[in-house]
């Protein structure tokens, strides 16, 4: 007699039709693995990948991946710096990408309830520049800005 678990399992087979063999589908040149017949490429454990969602345009990704995570000060503190630093930029840069906020690097900080926002020019980012190259490798900003985006100070540094 079989026990209660093999006949549960020999009467599922049965409704199911038996099990499910594929055509043995082998190639000489990797070794004679077994390879998946047609409808049965998944990328995982039985699952399809899903259709991308396309909305106004754009395709929305299924994981964000963060640059950053900071607080909403943070974020007015940074933006203020920059907006201080290009403003004070003369007016005949303001058409070169290497003193835009493209070619930017914003760093923030937070010591004593202000935050310390430093930018650093990456012309890399421009697109005519080897990465890491810097044609003023001491060029920096620094300003402390209060919580609120006002900007308190500039470092008391000329490069």
């Amino acid at each position: 007699m079989l026990k209660p678990s093999h006949a549960l399992l020999l009467v599922t087979l049965l409704m199911d039709g038996g099990a499910r063999t594929l055509p043995p589908a082998t190639s000489g040149a990797d070794g004679g693995t077994v390879v998946p017949g047609p409808g049965t490429t998944r990328t995982d454990g039985g699952t399809h990948p899903r259709a991308p969602i396309i909305a106004e345009g754009i395709e929305w990704p299924d994981d964000v991946r963060p640059l950053a995570t900071l607080d909403g000060p943070a974020i007015i503190a940074a933006h203020a710096a920059l907006q201080k630093l290009l403003t004070s930029l003369p007016k005949e840069y303001a058409k070169d990408c290497s003193y835009s906020a493209k070619a930017m690097e914003v760093v923030v900080g937070q010591q004593g309830g202000l935050y310390f926002v430093e930018i650093n020019r990456r012309v890399e980012k421009c697109g005519w520049a080897a990465p890491g190259f810097n044609p003023s490798p001491h060029w920096f900003e620094l300003y402390a800005v209060s919580p609120e985006g006002k900007v308190l100070a500039r470092y008391p540094y000329h490069p």
